[in-house]
């Protein structure tokens, strides 16, 4: 099946939903003509951009005229953005008025390149936020905040509330995301890109090459957490969990992220705790690990996800695609994916981890029922032919 950015709607048959391909079609049918704009920060990286390197050509093959342009801005821009990201995920920053008109500036520059005429435009996140003051009159305009907008920092969201406000509409990825807006508020739901090259099939061969060149064995049952290694994450509490199920089972846990900013005392603690046991692996991922992530995914006999504090957390889908019972804290949107009982386990502490692995472990065959009613799970709630249906939807409701 094909997985480059040749891959059109119907190459999805095989793994959507019976009938959806036909329900896109008849929708885009209907909307044949109207222009869809979306504005980023970047077209590398991330689960935003998989979704839009697909949605974006689709659509186009739908008939609804779909661009996508990217907001340019210089280094110190780029300090600001992840300052302001981080303010509005309640992390405490400072934010001075003069970043404030950085930011400002750069977006009335781009503004003056960027072609903002469409029926509708869609703006992600916080760094192109401000764009919305060089609108044309025609054609609506929505806010897309990916990440979680309940706790902002308090004077931060004062003064970016009042650009929010401007837009037709705002989208968040979860109800508990949403921050209190006058405008109509709406929800999108992130999504996986089954034939994306982390998530496509992949042959046993290939699997193997790529766990050699990960130096991780296969010699016994893989515990897997991906993320970063932070300690908001918590890969020193899955470690912790991993011991007490090594008292009973003989298993391997993989811990795999990608490199830490500078300072990052977390991998170096997991590198120590490593140093010591053989059976606990740390791979640094490489950049745009899709094909390394693909491979460790399907190797895993279980999932782990158990960050302190998280955004929505695709990556639990990303697993449960493979057909993997996840463990997961309640964080973010992991305990939404999920289906407590059928498809993985909700914990809150280390011992909660280690006993439902442990009962996961001791019944080989729950591993594999709760895995297919895993990757079932996700074909119907969480693959990228939703997400196109729900943008759909969106450009018909916000457009008339």
């Amino acid at each position: 099946m094909p997985t480059g950015s040749w891959v059109k709607l119907d190459d999805y048959r095989e793994v959507a939903p019976r009938g959806s391909m036909d329900f896109l079609l008849r929708i885009g049918e209907r909307l044949r003509g109207r222009r869809f704009l979306h504005v980023s920060l970047s077209r590398y990286g991330g689960s935003l951009v998989e979704v839009l390197n697909r949605v974006v050509p689709i659509l186009n093959d739908l008939g609804v005229e779909t661009s996508w342009e990217i907001l340019i801005g210089s280094a110190d821009f780029d300090v600001i953005n992840r300052a302001v990201t981080r303010g509005l995920a309640g992390i405490e920053q400072v934010i001075t008025e003069p970043m404030i008109e950085r930011l400002r500036a750069t977006c009335a520059d781009n503004a003056k390149r960027l072609a903002l005429e469409a029926d509708l435009v869609m703006v992600h996140d916080a760094g192109p936020l401000l764009l919305v003051e060089s609108r044309r009159p025609q054609g609506r305009w929505a806010w897309h905040h990916h990440h979680d907008l309940s706790s902002p920092q308090p004077q931060l969201w004062n003064v970016l509330r009042a650009f929010a406000q401007q837009y037709d509409a705002a989208v968040f990825s979860l109800a508990k995301f949403a921050a209190p807006l006058s405008i109509p508020r709406f929800l999108v739901h992130p999504s996986i890109d089954p034939l994306s090259e982390r998530n496509r099939e992949m042959m046993r061969l290939e699997q193997t090459a790529q766990l050699d060149r990960l130096h991780v064995p296969r010699d016994k049952p893989i515990l897997l957490q991906v993320g970063p290694f932070e300690r908001l994450h918590d890969p020193l509490g899955v470690v912790n969990a991993y011991r007490l199920v090594k008292k009973h089972h003989d298993v391997r846990l993989v811990l795999a992220g990608p490199p830490p900013a500078p300072g990052g005392d977390v991998l170096a603690e997991v590198q120590e705790a490593a140093s010591h046991d053989a059976d606990l692996s740390v791979v640094v991922l490489p950049p745009d690990p899709q094909v390394e992530l693909n491979a460790l995914e399907r190797a895993a006999t279980i999932a782990i996800q158990k960050p302190l504090k998280a955004d929505f957390g695709i990556d639990v889908s990303a697993a449960m695609w493979k057909g993997k019972p996840v463990i997961g804290s309640t964080a973010g949107g992991i305990a939404f994916q999920m289906v407590a009982g059928v498809t993985g386990y909700t914990v809150e502490t280390v011992e909660g981890a280690a006993f439902r692995i442990r009962h996961l472990l001791s019944n080989p065959e729950l591993i594999g029922r709760m895995g297919a009613a895993a990757r079932e799970h996700v074909r119907r709630n969480f693959l990228v032919t939703r997400h196109l249906g729900d943008y759909l939807a969106l450009l018909a409701h916000l457009t008339g």
